[in-house]
């Protein structure tokens, strides 16, 4: 697909790209490269897998990532509970080597995301979700499927791809991944929106919005990052959240009092709606004329 289309069919999915991600998203299509998307929590990795998968018109398969991930969960699982069965069934009149040569066929194979996205008739988009929190043992492991396409299940052999998957990676950047991991992928890092772009985001995907507010939220946002107080930055999706609930109450001005009854929906932990109040608190000071000497 060349540049121009997929900038269309983005389009079409309302999202909210620069130059570089669709140049970069285009190459990594057209060469057939695994893609590492990196940045903090909440730029909207994720979202990039999710949006391929609409505009390439793709079922998306997703595999998230955590500590202790291994084979069975990621790539395939044998179904014991059903070899059992035919072992009960044919011993009696199957000899013990046919018997087992018959235990490791495709109807007792059960496929994870792994395994499912390469035997695919269909191209999919392959979503592995935060490598970063699986052990570096599983990122070993996967590295033939991100250079090969393939896959080697033991008591099968290689499976090579029926078609290729366009395989998007995530990292929060939690432990540092391998070179070998890395050589292999397209490279891409996401830094939190500008207030351009975030206003960008809040136009398109709610339309219906008054832009005063849009612009309202989106300063609030782009000022709660900035604060080194405040632990969980907001992500892109809890600032559209938020948006949709003051919208949702009929608020078209961003007041303090919308802000505090609000607040759930782009603070999500109790240290940070304690630095939501104390800054209200020194507002409220300064406005008393005390020439901010609290401050000091």
């Amino acid at each position: 697909m060349e540049l121009e289309a997929l900038k269309k069919k983005l389009d079409e999915q309302k999202y909210v790209y620069d130059e570089t991600l669709a140049t970069v998203l285009t190459v990594a299509l057209k060469l057939g490269r695994p893609l590492l998307v990196e940045g903090a929590a909440g730029v909207g990795k994720t979202e990039i897998a999710k949006v391929m998968a609409a505009a390439l018109d793709r079922d998306l398969v997703r595999l998230q990532c955590y500590e202790g991930l291994d084979e069975s969960k990621a790539l395939y699982e044998w179904n014991y509970q059903k070899q059992l069965l035919s072992i009960q069934v044919n011993m009696a009149n199957t000899d013990s080597d046919t018997l087992t040569k018959s235990l490791f066929g495709d109807e007792y194979l059960l496929e994870r995301p792994l395994l499912k996205s390469i035997r695919s008739e269909k191209p999919v988009v392959l979503l592995i979700d935060e490598i970063d929190k699986a052990d570096e043992e599983f990122e070993a492991f996967l590295l033939e499927l991100l250079s090969e396409m393939q896959v080697t299940i033991p008591e099968v052999g290689t499976i090579k791809a029926k078609s290729l998957p366009f395989v998007v990676l995530t990292s929060n950047r939690a432990r540092p991944l391998s070179e070998a991991l890395r050589r292999r992928c397209a490279y891409l890092h996401i830094p939190y929106p500008d207030l351009e772009k975030e206003l960008s985001i809040l136009r398109k995907k709610l339309p219906h919005v008054d832009d005063r507010l849009c612009v309202q939220v989106a300063t609030a946002v782009q000022k709660l990052r900035s604060s080194e107080a405040i632990l969980k930055k907001p992500s892109i999706a809890e600032t559209l959240d938020w948006a949709a609930a003051l919208d949702a109450l009929g608020v078209r001005e961003l007041t303090p009092d919308a802000l505090r009854q609000t607040a759930g929906f782009i603070l999500k932990n109790n240290e940070d709606f304690a630095v939501l109040e104390q800054e209200e608190e020194e507002t409220k000071t300064c406005a008393c004329g005390c020439g901010g000497h609290h401050h000091d």
